[in-house]
């Protein structure tokens, strides 16, 4: 891929005579001298080693590096993000800044008659819990299943969980606690969706969800609060930080805290408040912003 890569940019580069370059997913090319800009999302592969497939984390462990340190600025998603950087590789504070991501405008509230419509098609014409993710261990959906399980035993609520991505790489696990369920028909999963269904089934959810272990921005979450939709999420890493003020915090290696907020989310006096934080909150998330901060730096320090 590295191989490929290099040939393939400094080709380009060359070709539409490019002042600088911005890449937007943490690659760049070690063999061009003008100035390169780099968007750094995490550093999973450090945190979780054993959960990246072998190869891709060699890749990542030999080149990620390097890519720091040549880039000439590197703009973070997250300030969790941006502190790991500092933290990992020793980098100059100013060299760092932050640039949020955003999303896409079809995500927004719904009416209710839609919500209907949506939760007969996809959740029986329950409400539901939501989660929108790639399926792999640091996405600890595994423990999401078993928490869904606690909170079936423990309340009445007829709810249904619905999840929502592909399986990407050591799904055993998750696959066993789904199969091994007793509320495995309470419980969907689709392995795809296009951008208008989820931004539907987003905003028809009760509650969007995200256990993760490490996310260095985790935009379901913002898609959630810009549908209306209160959020539940980890309380590690960037997740806090993207869901704002209004959400629901849970210990993500302990189910039993996972289902005590899914069980008081349900009930919840402060639901409208919650949500009225969320569209606070959401606005300082904002691609516009985001370019306009990438533009005027890069115009500062390239004297366009």
């Amino acid at each position: 891929m590295k191989e490929r890569f290099e040939k393939a940019i400094p080709r380009a580069l060359k070709a539409f005579k490019a002042d600088v370059f911005l890449s937007p997913d943490g690659y760049l090319s070690l063999s061009v001298d003008i100035p390169q800009y780099l968007v750094v999302h995490d550093l999973a592969y450090i945190h979780f080693p054993k959960q990246v497939p072998f190869l891709v984390r060699t890749y990542y462990q030999y080149f990620v590096p390097k890519h720091i340190e040549k880039a000439n600025h590197i703009f973070a998603v997250s300030e969790a993000t941006r502190k790991d950087i500092l933290t990992q590789f020793g980098c100059a504070p100013n060299k760092i800044s932050i640039a949020y991501n955003g999303v896409r405008s079809l995500f927004k509230p719904m009416s209710e008659e839609i919500q209907q419509e949506v939760r007969a098609r996809y959740s029986q014409s329950k409400k539901y819990f939501l989660f929108v993710g790639a399926i792999h261990p640091r996405k600890n959906v595994a423990k999401l299943i078993q928490a869904f399980d606690l909170f079936c035993l423990k309340t009445d609520a007829d709810f249904q969980l619905l999840i929502v991505g592909r399986k990407a790489w050591m799904t055993d696990e998750t696959e066993a606690v789904w199969q091994n369920s007793p509320n495995k028909s309470r419980i969907q999963f689709y392995s795809y969706m296009d951008t208008e269904q989820l931004a539907l089934v987003t905003a028809s959810a009760f509650v969007a969800i995200n256990p993760s272990l490490l996310e260095g921005f985790g935009v379901p979450v913002l898609e959630a609060l810009n549908c209306d939709v209160p959020v539940l999420v980890s309380n590690v890493f960037s997740l806090p930080e993207v869901a704002g003020p209004g959400a629901y915090l849970f210990n993500p290696m302990d189910e039993e805290s996972i289902a005590q907020r899914m069980t008081e989310s349900i009930d919840d006096p402060n639901r409208t408040l919650r949500i009225d934080q969320g569209r606070v909150h959401k606005n300082l998330f904002d691609w516009k912003k985001s370019a306009e901060h990438i533009y005027q730096f890069m115009k500062g320090n390239l004297k366009i």
